[in-house]
């Protein structure tokens, strides 16, 4: 965090001139102005806000959140697309899935400083909140929804060009890198002539902030376990969690 940049306390109001700097600032970072600031400043209020201080904010994140993770996913397939002719559809769905993942969206806000941004509840706050991947990620397709309601598809998805433009140049030089449940699964098909099968053990937590626990099995015995906002992501930190068991070199 530099020096110009200040962290939001809990307790911090919502509304007035005193928001102006910080979102003067966030503009800046993204290189992005908007028409509707409300948009913005919803873009980066966490659920665990709203529910310590609703009479602030009485909406979080998680619908902006919606939005532009639907965006971001025809964004990058149709940047995949035209610019990767010789890409299998198989090439282009591991490709996609490696550059919409949360520990993609992660880095691109920790690169933006977004965490210092976020409007956290106290609880969330001295967990950690403000570097948790899921709260990073999710603040990135947030803000990604908040400029297609403000601005439209067009300069939507020049936005997401330009948020993402590092990870595709990684994309070019170092090729599509293996998801944890793709490299489990070229193991365990190669080792033990079978695949893993994933089940969710669990769904945690209220409808609109839901977490689920997801089991990776092998030869019916479980052997790694993972939790996430999605499904998918939950899924994936199992098989993680699976190789860190069976001690699979992973990167």
């Amino acid at each position: 965090m530099t020096h110009s940049q200040k962290r939001i306390s809990s307790r911090e109001e919502l509304q007035g001139d005193d928001q102006r700097p910080h979102l003067d600032l966030l503009e800046k970072s993204l290189g992005t102005q908007f028409q509707n600031r409300d948009l913005l400043q919803k873009s980066i209020i966490h659920s665990s806000y709203v529910n310590e201080y609703a009479w602030k904010a009485p909406e979080s994140n998680e619908r902006l959140e919606f939005l532009g993770d639907a965006l971001l996913g025809l964004v990058v397939a149709e940047t995949l697309y035209k610019k990767y002719p010789e890409m299998s559809e198989g090439q282009l769905t591991a490709a996609r899935a490696s550059l919409v993942k949360g520990e993609t969206l992660a880095r691109v806000a920790r690169r933006l400083s977004l965490g210092q941004m976020l409007y956290l509840g106290q609880g969330e706050e001295s967990s950690g909140g403000r570097d948790r991947d899921s709260n990073l990620a999710a603040v990135v397709e947030a803000i990604i929804g908040a400029v297609l309601l403000d601005q439209g598809y067009t300069s939507a998805m020049s936005f997401v060009m330009s948020l993402f433009h590092p990870e595709l140049d990684l994309l070019s030089t170092h090729g599509i890198p293996m998801d944890a449940k793709s490299h489990l699964q070229e193991v365990i098909q190669r080792q033990e002539g079978n695949t893993p099968i994933y089940r969710i053990a669990k769904e945690l937590g209220p409808d609109h902030s839901k977490y689920f626990v997801a089991e990776v099995l092998i030869n019916d015995s479980v052997v790694g376990v993972g939790r996430g906002r999605r499904k998918s992501i939950a899924e994936q930190h199992a098989a993680k969690s699976a190789l860190k068991e069976l001690n699979i070199s992973y990167p």
